[in-house]
């Protein structure tokens, strides 16, 4: 049987390999330094299957985690289920609705993600998408924050946001990035069509290889003389322009 303790966490080479094997939602996998042979390339293996982060860590950080007999491998249990974007926006048209998605990119504080969430669903998005490594952990405070919309709007964790970003651009969607030195105003876009908005982390934003490759950069206007804001103010803002121009 899989030993769970109070943090969600799941120990021990079989426990974890039969939940990989199960399709059991995990949030990443903690591999022991030094260990290697069969067991190492099947966790690779089935983690990159599945779509799951693998972290080699020191023993004292698993030992610091659970004092059971960890095995050299610990997972921590996802609070949520994650999806698939190339499953989900198929969905989305087939239902005969206007895509409107928010990607994260590398938002790692968990009130922000969960603040998003919130005003995401409460907007009619219809998923977030994160990439599977630096990004915000969907623990019990990011559960709280977004109210229980995480447990309605799906996430979509991606291996490369990159490939996540093309990907939508061919399926139709535009991809549209915040950019403090953009021209293009946000109400001046048209929102009405096929929309991802992407969002970058405070202090350091979008990544730019993701705002090179997205079809148009915009500001939100403002007036006041503060730097920028706050990332989950600034999606509110944006998602309720999209429902403002859609007529919701």
């Amino acid at each position: 049987m899989a030993k769970m303790n109070q943090k969600n966490l799941l120990y021990g080479r079989h426990p974890v390999v039969e939940a990989l094997q199960k399709g059991v939602s995990l949030d990443k996998v903690m591999l022991q330094q030094g260990i290697r042979g069969e067991m190492e390339k099947e966790l690779r293996h089935l983690c990159k299957q599945a779509g799951i982060p693998l972290h080699v860590v020191p023993k004292d950080r698993l030992k610091r985690l659970t004092s059971g007999n960890h095995q050299g491998v610990v997972a921590f249990q996802a609070l949520v289920r994650y999806y698939k974007l190339e499953d989900v926006l198929p969905t989305i048209y087939e239902r005969s609705e206007v895509p409107l998605l928010v990607l994260l990119d590398s938002v790692t504080d968990v009130r922000n993600f969960g603040a998003i969430a919130r005003t995401a669903e409460v907007c009619g998005a219809h998923a977030l998408v994160v990439p599977q490594k630096n990004t915000a952990l969907i623990n019990a405070e990011a559960m709280k924050t977004s109210a229980g919309a995480l447990n309605i709007l799906p996430v979509c964790r991606e291996s490369s946001l990159m490939a996540a970003v093309e990907y939508l651009q061919m399926s139709g969607v535009q991809v549209l990035a915040s950019d403090l030195q953009a021209e293009a105003p946000l109400q001046k876009l048209d929102l009405k069509l096929p929309t991802a908005f992407v969002l970058g982390a405070e202090g350091e934003g979008i990544s730019e290889p993701i705002a090179r490759r997205a079809d148009q950069r915009f500001i939100i206007p403002q007036l006041g003389q503060t730097d920028s804001l706050n990332v989950s103010v600034a999606a509110g803002m944006m998602l309720y322009e999209s429902m403002r121009q859609r007529g919701i």
